[in-house]
């Protein structure tokens, strides 16, 4: 049974919950400003960003300015050249000459981060969030377990900053089979010991399920094994990363973006799978190779790529999987076998069951999704000052920047000033080379 502690009597400015790199890039930006008074609960014991996705030789796909506050402050203590020096790392770092970081590295950062601030709380979670007004202010109670001691404890906060960011996307008809032999790339690491020289089944077109592939790849160099990847996708296409292309994560496209009608932001979602979805030429260079360099002399590697085919459904056949789908092209089914199925199908935005007594308050769009508004704070029917701010949940509603890196920094300054009601960080209203706007031509002076 649950023992229930005092309620905290203070009335926080802003609690978090979740602590991913977009809130925990918000608690060190809140660090320095002592006017805003903030708490952060995560439900884990401590930082871990993606732990099963830390596959060895894997980068961020964005360059190290983007890490936890640099975009927004480049001076701040908490950026990563200052974690570099503070582990005496700049000099190699300076040899290295990349722009993109170990993923390993960038997860020991954000812990480093994480340990020096106070107000970060781990092993905290946060069960309901209630609206109620108090002497004219509207306030929000959030009941938190600590996941130590089972004891539940009442916290208050004039904002809520909701980052607990994406979930696994794993489509419907394979969701009863998910397990130590049939699991998403979020789950890679913790069941990598399983492949050994099993036959392995790889589904996604998407960045993990690249690498993934290839780690199996060279793991069956060593072991044995078959390895086939199907992609209901038209190929396996890198994603976009030319520099004007690299332009629509700015806030210049983002603000662009959010004037849209819904109808006319959800078509052009569809449209702009490559942005974000694709996979990076690098890691498909290094794909190409290994298949190359395993074809050497005429061989034959078990291995099969295939894309324009859909799975659509799985079955235990004796002691394998058995895999159905069409390829969508010539409309032809499809059948594979494997002892291992690993689902790279990408993530997808969730409502945290801690909203659930918010739900009737909060305006929800026609597909059940949240209305956010663009300092990036929920449409409620709550008066008021009080904000629940989204951290990549938006993208519906501001575009394909709302879960990169790049941007989490420009976005926590834009609450932060909200929060602070002055502009404690600075952000700037143009920032590309192109214009988004329609253009209108400047009139010449007539003498």
């Amino acid at each position: 049974m649950n023992r229930y502690a005092t309620p905290s009597s203070q009335i926080y400015d802003v609690i978090g919950i979740g602590l991913g790199p977009f809130n925990l890039g918000m608690a060190a930006l809140l660090d320095s400003v002592p006017d805003v008074t903030s708490l952060f609960f995560e439900k884990e014991k401590e930082f871990n960003w993606h732990p099963n996705m830390l596959i060895e030789g894997t980068t961020l796909q964005v360059p190290f300015l983007a890490d936890l506050v640099s975009m927004a402050d480049v001076k701040n203590h908490y950026s990563f050249l200052n974690y570099l020096q503070e582990h005496n790392r700049l000099y190699q770092f300076y040899f290295y000459e990349k722009f993109h970081i170990p993923r390993k590295e960038y997860n020991h950062y954000c812990r480093w981060v994480s340990e020096q601030l106070g107000a970060c709380q781990f092993g905290k979670n946060v069960r309901d969030v209630i609206p109620f007004e108090k002497e004219g202010e509207q306030l929000y109670q959030l009941n938190v377990m600590d996941e130590e001691t089972q004891t539940m404890k009442s916290f208050f906060s004039r904002n809520i900053v909701v980052g607990i960011g994406t979930v696994p996307a794993v489509p419907e008809p394979f969701h009863q089979h998910l397990g130590s032999t049939v699991f998403h790339t979020s789950d890679y690491l913790a069941n990598k010991n399983n492949i050994g020289n099993q036959s392995v089944v790889v589904i996604g077109s998407g960045q993990s399920a690249a690498e993934v592939f290839l780690d199996v790849a060279r793991l069956q160099q060593e072991f044995g094994g078959r390895l086939e990847w199907y992609t209901r996708s038209k190929g396996f296409f890198p994603m976009e990363y030319s520099k004007l292309g690299l332009e629509y994560f700015s806030p210049d496209y983002t603000d662009f973006f959010y004037k849209l009608s819904q109808q006319k932001k959800d078509e052009l979602i569809k449209e702009q799978d490559l942005l974000y979805k694709g996979i990076s030429a690098e890691t498909i260079s290094d794909i190409y190779d290994h298949l190359y360099e395993r074809s050497i002399g005429n061989e034959q590697p078990p291995i099969h790529l295939q894309a324009m085919t859909e799975m659509t459904d799985l079955e235990k056949n004796y002691d394998m999987w058995k895999l159905k789908g069409v390829h969508r092209i010539k409309n032809e089914p499809v059948i594979a076998e494997a002892d291992i199925v690993i689902f790279g199908t990408g993530y997808k935005p969730a409502v945290p069951t801690f909203l659930n007594k918010m739900k009737e308050w909060v305006k929800w769009d026609a597909y059940g999704r949240f209305h956010v508004k663009r300092g990036y704070g929920l449409d409620t029917a709550l008066q008021g000052d009080g904000e629940i701010f989204i951290q990549n949940g938006e993208i519906h509603t501001h575009g394909v920047g709302a879960p990169d890196l790049g941007l989490g920094a420009h976005r926590n300054a834009v609450i932060i000033n909200q929060l602070a009601k002055r502009e404690v960080y600075k952000v700037e209203r143009k920032n590309v080379f192109q214009t988004f706007e329609s253009h209108q031509p400047v009139k010449q002076p007539q003498f």
